[in-house]
């Protein structure tokens, strides 16, 4: 891997705006990151480093770095979250039931997590350089009531769940369960859980769900902007050992992310092209 400060020289940024006119995010882009400074820089692409020096000798750190892909790597797997002709990123259709869900090849992703846990603005956040792709965010608990496909190209699918919890459709079981049981091409669950407030008892209800299906899943600590590091750093623990002792099919690392200010989303985002065979690394990383 690079240091980050040979990695610095690299491509100075992209354009603050895209072809429709919209404005992008000028934290968007990793290459665009890339001119702030090394501290900065290193707490956006891995955000865990800025829990590390709050962690006592004694707890491994091996299990939160366990996915480590390079910056290169990162700028690699960024380019499929640009749309061009060749390679068209879009909300594709909506559907309350399996029956209704599109007949798609590539392999696809998912995110679930509890009613106003930020899953949308998470995955706004993803297409942040695609900002034509129309993903709604509301501050309202259960906006979203159905599953939503979004198209990257012909590499992966990223699919929005309903919340859970909280003014959750009624009929969310029927709807998730056989999705996550029944979808063929279903890669990886991303479930997501409140950085803030830690697990809550209807996570650990979509946690053994998840087991149950066997598919591999992975959590996601969102809102990490939201409470100070040491409120942080104990739910962080004590979501690990539920992962180490209650789990199976669980990706043993989890990914911290702030929606709001980028941090953690371009990991995240090789990590996706990854695990849908859309790149191969150049750092030797566990998924």
């Amino acid at each position: 891997m690079l240091p980050v400060r040979q990695l610095l020289r690299l491509r100075p940024g992209v354009a603050v705006s895209c072809a429709t006119g919209q404005r992008i995010h000028k934290l968007a882009s990793v290459q665009k990151v890339t001119s702030l400074p090394p501290k900065k820089l290193r707490s956006l692409l891995y955000p865990f480093s800025e829990l590390e020096a709050y962690l006592d000798r004694s707890v491994d750190r091996t299990q939160f770095q366990l996915f480590d892909p390079s910056l290169e790597d990162m700028i690699e797997a960024e380019k499929l979250f640009h749309s061009s002709p060749s390679h068209k990123i879009d909300y594709y259709i909506s559907a309350e039931r399996m029956e209704h869900a599109p007949d798609l090849k590539q392999p696809e992703v998912c995110f679930i997590g509890r009613s106003n846990v930020g899953k949308s603005s998470l995955i706004k956040a993803l297409f942040s350089l695609t900002p034509e792709v129309e993903v709604r965010v509301s501050k309202t608990p259960g906006h979203t009531k159905k599953m939503n496909f979004f198209r990257v190209g012909k590499a992966f699918t990223i699919v929005d769940m309903p919340g859970y919890g909280h003014k959750a459709p009624r009929d969310f079981v029927d709807m998730v369960e056989p999705y996550l049981y029944t979808r063929k091409n279903l890669v990886r669950t991303f479930l997501l859980v409140d950085g803030s407030v830690g697990l809550q008892k209807a996570d650990l209800i979509a946690l053994e769900m998840c087991e149950e299906t066997g598919c591999p899943y992975v959590m996601v600590v969102t809102k990490i902007d939201k409470c100070g590091s040491g409120i942080l750093l104990t739910n962080l623990l004590n979501l690990q050992d539920v992962v180490k002792t209650e789990t199976t099919s669980c990706f043993p690392q989890p990914f911290l992310i702030s929606s709001l200010q980028f941090g953690g989303i371009y990991l995240l985002r090789c990590f996706i092209a990854h695990v849908t065979g859309s790149i191969r690394l150049k750092e030797t990383s566990q998924s």
